[in-house]
């Protein structure tokens, strides 16, 4: 936090935070919790220790040391790491997160034209990827995150988070069903990690949007089946404005360059809800 622009940046991230978490939660889990901690409290300070990339203990001694911080959450005291532990495990963090996307791309992106969805992989461990290679050891599995972005205002509408490596497109209903209740583009561009003809008819079919994506082709003769994928001719793709998917890719990239692209949770459900907050806070602070 020495940086100057730095406690600006968590006190717009932690307004924005607290404004939109009231809409989905109650102010206490029960009528007769000790009521020390607001939800949106606590779940404000989990989006910060994923944007601060810090530990439990290591975001309650940022907020020990931050009054301004303190003040903008309304915070008179401090909950104990284990209160926020206990709070992501019991609460519906990843159902909120989505929520919260959504709230965020209606109220700042609601007439977006076009998106873009496409997956990336976050690490288990602090050891790269890459040193795992060089060092002879496979990786095994990672927490697959898929995304679709909304282009111009480059904001996350919806998530998945699962175990990979896997194909693209085992991803893709969920999070294609989670989009369409958040926004009606006009055109929705993947890559060909999501090339299906179930895929188009999802889109163009049931959901009204144009979808592009570029056939991977299996046949010996070079030739591409289905009524749609028939369609995804180069230069069809290139008319229809196909280069900018590159837009989601440069999300994922300051996504990771940002937030880190390794997770420091243990357990299945805390990594994938450790994943979900990164994005969410990454879309607060953009």
């Amino acid at each position: 936090m020495s940086k100057t622009h730095q406690p600006n940046v968590l006190l717009e991230v932690a307004s924005l935070s607290m404004r939109l978490s009231t809409k989905f939660v109650q102010p206490y889990s029960h009528p007769k919790s000790p009521q020390k901690f607001t939800q949106s409290q606590l779940l404000t300070i989990l989006i910060l220790k994923a944007y601060l990339k810090t530990t439990y203990r290591g975001i309650i001694e940022i907020l020990g040391a931050s009054d301004q911080l303190r003040e903008r959450m309304e915070l008179t005291r401090l909950p104990h790491y284990s209160t926020l532990k206990y709070f992501a495990d019991r609460s519906h963090v990843l159902e909120i997160t989505d929520a919260m996307l959504a709230e965020i791309v209606k109220e700042y992106a609601a007439d977006a034209d076009e998106a873009s969805i496409d997956s990336t992989g976050l690490e288990t461990s602090s050891a790269s990827a890459h040193f795992r290679v060089r060092s002879g050891k496979t990786r095994k599995k990672y927490v697959k995150l898929s995304v679709c972005i909304v282009a111009g205002s480059m904001l996350p509408a919806g998530l998945v988070v699962g175990w990979g490596p896997g194909n693209d497109k085992c991803e893709a209903p969920e999070l294609l069903e989670k989009v369409r209740h958040v926004t009606q583009p006009k055109r929705l561009f993947a890559d060909a990690g999501y090339d299906a003809e179930w895929i188009h008819m999802y889109c163009r079919e049931g959901w009204g949007v144009q979808s592009w994506i570029p056939p991977a082709v299996h046949r010996t003769d070079g030739s591409v089946g289905g009524e749609y994928r028939h369609q995804m001719t180069k230069r069809r793709l290139k008319k229809n404005g196909y280069g900018r998917r590159w837009l989601v890719e440069s999300f994922m990239s300051g996504l990771k360059r940002t937030m880190g692209c390794a997770l420091a949770a243990r357990s299945e459900s805390s990594l994938f809800i450790e994943a979900g907050l990164k994005v969410l806070a990454y879309a607060l602070r953009r």
